[in-house]
């Protein structure tokens, strides 16, 4: 992130000081005893203070993104796994599936949207009595609306139904809300932001939403809940009403100094400060023991880049799963040379690295400043291209939208002479979304849809079972709520 984005996520932080953290605490929606004069909420800086602490909350910037947010979306798939440092252990369990309510990361993916909900309900209380201007009430409710949809959205993908909290004066006690319910209103808030959000490139300042994001996380709440025609529908005129384009090159796309890009729909953003709990991580955990460089990518270290114990890996299988001459895979190393100028070989060990991430230049310590995108346009197209698949096979527009993005990739385009069944072309959108989003968190979901999370990992030796779809709630929650039941079997 570029310095003159800073300020948002800065009066983020700010006023995140003056919120209450706990698990317990944040369910009481009790605001600011610091700023508690009663019409600090009426005014448009009160108002802006709490908007902005929403999007930190939002973009779970209270946590190690890579370890904390993009790990459990991961760990438990046939991507990525961890090894070393004292984080070890409950990543395994991810690993493993062996899942329990009292797993570290599970509270992190509980508490940040529960906190965005907070805020989002504080707003849309406060925003029709204050100064506001009438556009500025409409933006700012439109946004509310907006964090609050995306909140439930990774809740209810994480977790399942969970309390629906809409308001500041419900009771601190709450039972789950029923499925139809939840999903209802996800989709009801996300299509109501649409109408007051900017066009992309049109809000007042960079990370505020704009009706593309709400689009394109109403396009893929349709696709995770197999409502094909709809998702048809948004993806559409996502298509037709934006203008997004792929970046031309795969491989610089994630470094720091590209990340005003026009691929980039909605990302979660990093800062390079002092404070980690902004920032991307993932490099530390990405260099192997006693890395020096490794040349087939161009990568030296940097003796102030930090190298942890704590060390992310990828699968043989994974890697070698991509097409002899796929770009994509040339942001990871299967060999490097160490300190000792010996070249040390990672491929064979389930000891690739991957540097997606690049390192940042201009890093504060552990800390990079990489945004990690949450949704980009190489998403919508496969997500077009799956939706139209699933209405009817063949269909050459499917087959277009995924050649696009196998073309950026260096590969060949698929026709049906390859590709002779929509299980078939479900089975290689599948493949093609490994290869185009490994690392940001998106396996996890796209094997659930397809229905391959769990058969796959019992072929690896997992112990998964059907409740393994969601997580355990935190028992930390089950305990502060009797009206909380747990997911079944944990």
């Amino acid at each position: 992130m570029k310095t003159f984005n800073r300020s948002l996520l800065y009066i983020a932080l700010f006023a995140t000081t003056f919120t209450v953290q706990s698990c317990n605490d944040f369910l009481k929606e009790e605001v600011y005893s610091q700023l508690s004069p009663a019409n600090y909420l009426k005014t448009k800086e009160g108002l802006t203070s709490v908007l902005y602490e929403g999007y930190a909350k939002a973009a779970n910037m209270n946590s190690n993104n890579s370890i904390y947010v993009l790990g459990p979306q991961e760990f438990a798939t046939d991507i990525l796994y961890q090894s070393g440092d004292n984080v070890e252990a409950s990543i395994r369990n991810f690993r493993d599936f062996n899942w329990d309510p009292t797993m570290d990361f599970l509270i992190q993916n509980w508490d940040s949207p529960y906190q965005c909900i907070r805020n989002s309900n504080i707003l849309l209380e406060n925003i029709p009595t204050s100064n506001l201007s009438d556009e500025e009430k409409r933006l700012y409710s439109a946004e509310a609306r907006f964090l609050r949809a995306i909140s439930y959205y990774k809740l209810y993908f994480f977790f399942g139904p969970v309390p629906l909290r809409t308001s500041t004066t419900e009771s601190l006690s709450l039972p789950r809300a029923k499925e139809e319910e939840m999903k209802s209103f996800i989709e009801n808030e996300l299509s109501a932001s649409l109408v007051d959000l900017p066009n992309p490139g049109a809000e007042k300042e960079k990370y505020r939403a704009h009706k593309a994001a709400a689009k394109g996380y109403l396009a893929k709440f349709y696709l995770n809940t197999h409502q094909w025609q709809k998702a048809t529908d948004v993806l559409a005129e996502f298509l037709n009403d934006f203008n997004f384009t792929l970046y031309p090159e795969y491989k610089d796309l994630f470094k720091v100094e590209n990340e005003n890009n026009k691929e980039f729909i909605w990302v979660r953003p990093a800062i390079a400060s002092s404070d980690r709990a902004t920032a991307n991580s993932w490099s530390n955990v990405a260099f192997p023991e006693n890395f020096k460089s490794a040349p087939q990518i161009g990568l030296t270290f940097k003796s102030s880049w930090l190298n942890w114990p704590n060390e992310f890996r990828i699968y043989d299988e994974f890697y070698n799963s991509f097409e002899a001459n796929d770009k994509r895979k040339n942001l990871m190393i299967t060999s490097y040379i160490n300190n000792a100028d010996q070249t040390v070989m990672l491929l064979g060990s389930d000891n690739v690295r991957s540097f997606k991430y690049w390192p940042d230049q201009n890093h504060v310590g552990a800390a990079h400043g990489n945004d990690i995108p949450e949704i980009r346009l190489s998403d919508i197209y496969l997500s077009y291209a799956e939706a139209l698949n699933e209405l009817q096979y063949p269909n050459q527009q499917a087959f277009d939208y995924l050649n696009l993005v196998r073309k950026r990739a260096g590969l060949s385009d698929l026709t049906v002479v390859e590709v002779t069944s929509k299980e078939m072309f479900r089975d290689k959108i599948l493949l093609e979304r490994g290869h185009e989003f490994y690392n940001e968190g998106h396996r996890r979901m796209d094997m659930i849809r397809m229905g391959k999370f769990i058969s796959d990992a019992v072929r690896r030796g997992k112990n998964a079972k059907s409740h393994h779809l969601v997580h355990p709630i935190p028992q930390v929650v089950i305990d502060s709520d009797p009206q909380i039941k747990q997911n079944e079997n944990f």
